[in-house]
């Protein structure tokens, strides 16, 4: 019997033949050999596991089940598993398909543009820091939100949570070679492993901008001024937005009439920042366990519950810091034009520990969100680092809560994909010529989808509907005989023909 009449009546033998193709002696036309089922595995096997199989398949007298003989002469072939990834991306991150990537992009380009016109400079930091500069005060909700590991080199790192710190850190890199007053902006990608909510993920994009070296409350009048010329810029107007206002340092007043020690202040700021977040009663529990006495604890309280800048005045005086500079920024807001779009709130605290005078925050009118934006100033950051302090202020605005904010107003731009040509040869020969074409368009700063195979005219009319393009551009051997291209206005439908030189 030959080989190929063997592998006929031996279905084990023909599985490890190859090729699996056998050929009619009469045609020597190919037919495909069907592999049996049964030695089909979906998962991995051993030849060891094989061979237990076969044997338990064998009756007593040497016999498969099938009436054959087993088949020893060689093991079938290793079948690996294939398993499915999960296709989703990790819990709190998300994908940026073309068009939720042409939205970011249109945020990113405000945040720009308005960094521009304010005359900020662009700068960026690592991703991955050193752990150590994300660890400050102890209670910092930020610190228990840390992606942080060690690397190979035996390092702790960290992704970074907030763009801050990075900045201080290369100030202080800097040292003496900059030049003060410091006007930078930054757009990064940071990391918090937090509860989700809406306008809550676990990355997300942050918009910052920050003026180092002027100790003056114009650099948050400023800084201000510059978000609320973004909201403008995107359709937002007072009515949907606000700005609460307030400083640590009425804070530190209060407490100072208690004889509270100046160590426990930035604990008592970050249980303050939960005041919206939990229950009152808890709030008081936690500022108990902190040391403070029941009645510095309800003057704190009646002091944070105050929303007139007046009545602030009237408990703490005229005399502080803290009153003082807050009048000055009403004032201020007045002269920049944005007066209706602040108000006075002595809760806000923010909850980083770093934070040493006026604090602000965005916020939905509506209070359906979260804070949008919020920031303030940090005068003593860089000692921290072990820096020269320099006066600060800056704020944070991230990407996520203010595309919800535009869902919900309705105000989400329509970004389609758009291109100025689609260029297409008629003849395969001519689809060099069709990319000298495109060539020459792009090198005249014209966008162009250059179709790279041969297509009926109906796909391409398709496509250049799907891609909002503005005109056709058709490479044919009649046209081209005479240096000339087809060109259809897809607006109008005009139509004409053009030599190559002259296509703008």
């Amino acid at each position: 019997m030959s080989p190929l009449s063997s592998s006929l009546l031996n279905p084990r033998l023909s599985f490890s033949l190859k090729p699996l193709f056998l050929f009619s002696q009469s045609s020597f036309a190919p037919r495909k050999f069907q592999i049996p089922r049964q030695f089909v595995s979906a998962k991995r096997k051993t030849f060891s596991a094989l061979a237990s199989e076969q044997s338990s398949a064998t009756d007593n007298g040497g016999r498969s089940g099938g009436g054959g003989r087993s088949g020893a002469l060689s093991p079938s072939p290793v079948v690996e598993e294939v398993q499915r990834i999960d296709v989703n991306p990790p819990k709190g991150t998300r994908d940026f398909p073309p068009e939720d990537m042409r939205l970011r992009t249109w945020l990113f380009n405000h945040f720009r543009e308005v960094s521009r016109l304010f005359g900020f400079e662009e700068v960026d930091y690592p991703v991955l820091e050193s752990e150590v500069l994300f660890i400050r005060k102890a209670g910092e909700e930020i610190r228990d939100q840390l992606y942080c590991f060690e690397d190979r080199g035996n390092r702790r790192v960290a992704l970074r949570p907030e763009l801050t710190p990075s900045l201080a850190r290369l100030v202080i890199q800097k040292g003496k070679s900059l030049s003060l007053p410091l006007k930078w902006f930054a757009i990064g990608q940071c990391w918090r492993y937090e509860r989700m909510t809406r306008g809550r993920r676990r990355e997300h994009y942050q918009w910052n901008m920050d003026i180092l070296g002027l100790p003056e409350v114009t650099a948050e009048a400023e800084l201000i001024s510059s978000i609320v010329a973004f909201f403008k810029r995107i359709g937002i107007t007072e009515s949907d937005v606000g700005f609460k206002v307030s400083s640590r340092k009425v804070l530190q007043e209060v407490l100072r009439c208690y004889s509270v020690p100046e160590n426990l202040f930035g604990k008592v700021c970050i249980i303050i920042d939960k005041i919206e977040k939990i229950p009152i009663d808890e709030i008081k529990r936690e500022l108990n366990a902190t040391g403070l006495s029941e009645e510095a604890i309800e003057e704190l309280l009646q002091v944070l519950s105050i929303k007139s800048l007046t009545k602030l005045e009237e408990i703490l005086g005229g005399a502080g810091e803290a009153v003082a500079e807050l009048k000055e920024l009403f004032s201020l807001a007045e002269k920049f034009g944005y007066s209706e779009w602040i108000q006075f709130d002595a809760s806000v605290v923010r909850g980083l520990a770093y934070y040493t005078g006026i604090v602000f925050e965005g916020f939905d009118r509506q209070g359906k969100l979260r804070a949008i934006c919020g920031g303030g100033r940090y005068d003593r950051l860089l000692s921290t680092f072990g820096g020269d302090d320099v006066p600060a202020c800056g704020f944070g605005f991230g990407d996520a809560v203010i595309v919800e904010l535009l869902k919900e107003k309705g105000l989400l731009p329509k970004l389609n994909l758009e291109v100025d040509n689609i260029v297409c040869a008629l003849d395969y020969d001519l689809q060099g010529v069709a990319a000298e074409v495109a060539t020459k368009l792009r090198e005249k700063g014209q966008s162009v989808d250059l179709v790279l195979e041969s297509k009926p005219l109906k796909w391409v009319f398709k496509r250049a509907a799907r891609t909002n393009a503005q005109r056709l551009v058709l490479v044919g051997n009649t046209e081209w005989q005479k240096g000339m291209v087809g060109v259809k206005i897809l607006s109008s439908g005009e139509q004409y023909e053009i030599k190559l030189d002259e296509l703008e």
